[in-house]
């Protein structure tokens, strides 16, 4: 039963982890990884030394903050406000209303929100026009950028992520809230001293696992909101890394700003880590 799962992490994660090589060479395709000239770190300092570093930093470290901050905690949220439901079919009708958008691709979900934003005859400038107000240029205004993105982020996968928590919330011993209300607590307290307590190693787990990838914004979705208006604000790592390393072949110096990336993220998990067992959690490691 594990053979499957084995195969797929030695094939598809740890094989593939060879290429991090090119990072270090002039890679040419035709010369291959064993004849390509190599350059040690000379791609790296290249791109620190680019005046687009800062700016790349800047855009994906933003992003990630509003995700941490605004996306992880709702399917906290929404794993609690479910575990309060009493009707069964009422919970679970909600369940997978809330689980659906998981399953579309970003390209559908961008092309709602094209719909929805647009100024020509999209339903939320319409709403805004019909009520008073100054039609909003969403799509092509760097403000609204950052706010569309994880906008669409909390609406796709958020009822997703309630999974692992409701699964952790229905492991709490009952008897815990049985002694919390024959104290006296109500429902607020039962949740602040019993459920909350209960679930939080799962949190810090997800936590750390979620900062391992605190960089990767996932690029189909940048890249689909991405537009001459909004690339001041919206251009982060993938979306370059894809530019110069698939539209202008520039495999190696693609390959050192995709590998930095990885590289902050590995150090931010050993961060939070050490940080979690600090305070007492158990951690990953």
């Amino acid at each position: 039963m594990l053979a499957p799962g084995v195969l797929y992490f030695i094939i598809f994660k740890y094989v593939p982890m060879w290429g991090v090589l090119i990072a270090f060479q002039d890679f040419s395709p035709f010369r291959g990884f064993w004849s390509s000239d190599w350059v040690g770190v000379e791609h790296f300092r290249t791109f620190f030394g680019e005046p687009q570093f800062w700016l790349l930093f800047r855009n994906t470290f933003i992003l990630a903050i509003y995700n941490i901050l605004f996306f992880f905690p709702l399917p906290i949220v929404i794993a609690l406000l479910l575990n309060e439901l009493r009707v069964e079919a009422y919970k679970r009708t909600i369940q997978s209303l809330i689980y659906i958008p998981h399953f579309l691709s970003w390209v559908v979900v961008v092309g709602l929100a094209y719909i929805l934003f647009t100024t020509e005859g999209g339903i939320v400038n319409e709403l805004i026009a019909q009520l008073g107000g100054e039609k909003i240029n969403f799509l092509l205004s760097n403000s609204w950028f950052r706010t569309m993105v994880v906008g669409e982020m909390i609406w796709k996968e958020t009822g997703w992520g309630t999974i692992l928590f409701l699964a952790a919330l229905a492991g709490v011993d009952p008897q815990l809230y049985e002694a919390a209300r024959m104290d006296g607590a109500g429902r607020w307290k039962q949740m602040v001293h019993v459920t909350l307590p209960a679930i939080r190693s799962t949190i810090v787990v997800l936590l750390i696992l979620r900062l391992g990838s605190f960089l990767d914004l996932g690029f189909e979705q940048i890249f689909l909101m991405l537009n001459p208006m909004n690339r001041d604000v919206g251009e982060v790592f993938e979306t370059y890394v894809y530019e110069r390393g698939i539209q202008l072949g520039d495999f190696s110096y693609s390959t050192a700003v995709n590998l930095f990336k990885s590289v902050i993220g590995f150090v931010m998990v050993l961060g939070a880590n050490y940080f979690a067992k600090k305070v007492g959690e158990e951690g990953i490691l």
